[in-house]
């Protein structure tokens, strides 16, 4: 129940609505609980910056017939091309030098007890680490703004398992009849919706 109330918390502090998927609570057995940000909450506190100046991110491939590396924007690679690693570089109004960061496949690769890639990372490896690169290089270039915030396959959790849905406010599944007219009225969300004042609480 503490770290529930720790991670409600922390929540609040950086302005995170669990009710919209923008934080998880995840804790497996007896280890403590961590908590991990959805990466659409990234991307929207990056858009509302008044100082995002906007961002590339891509990934790095070893071509292993040449023997060279190559840095994409977005995605794509070709047949013979070994993803070695993503980049991202984020831009600040207020600064002259963009923010860089270059992060290693094998170092964030999400994999199973067995050492191969979970299912995530297997059918999109070149989109998950261009992920966590994009995430990395916007803590750094806004530490005010996400310092403390981590996605999940930064820590070693299987994004796949996170639920992106919004979770919809209870609904009442016993309906009521009008007492005037004897009609089935049929039930309505509460008025104290939990997703819609999360921070007035």
């Amino acid at each position: 129940m503490q770290e529930i109330v720790m991670f409600i918390n922390l929540c609040k502090f950086n302005g995170l609505n669990p009710w919209l998927r923008e934080a998880y609570c995840i804790k497996y057995g007896n280890e403590p609980a961590t908590m991990v940000t959805g990466k659409e909450a990234f991307e929207k506190r990056a858009e509302n910056h008044p100082q995002h100046d906007g961002h590339r991110a891509g990934i790095i491939v070893y071509d292993e017939e040449t023997g060279e590396l190559a840095y994409r924007v977005g995605a794509f690679y070709l047949n013979g091309e070994k993803i070695v690693g993503g980049w991202a570089e984020v831009y600040r109004k207020d600064q002259r030098q963009s923010t860089r960061v270059e992060v290693p496949f094998d170092e964030y690769a999400g994999r199973k007890k067995d050492g191969s890639l979970n299912r995530q990372w297997s059918a999109k490896p070149a989109t998950m680490i261009r992920k966590v690169a994009l995430v990395q290089a916007l803590r750094e270039a806004f530490p005010q703004t996400f310092g403390g915030m981590y996605d999940a396959d930064e820590v070693g959790m299987d994004s796949e398992v996170l639920d992106a849905a919004p979770i919809a406010p209870p609904v009442p599944d016993i309906a009521e009849a009008d007492p005037t007219t004897g009609e089935v009225v049929p039930p309505v969300p509460p008025m104290n919706d939990p997703t819609a004042n999360f921070f007035e609480q």
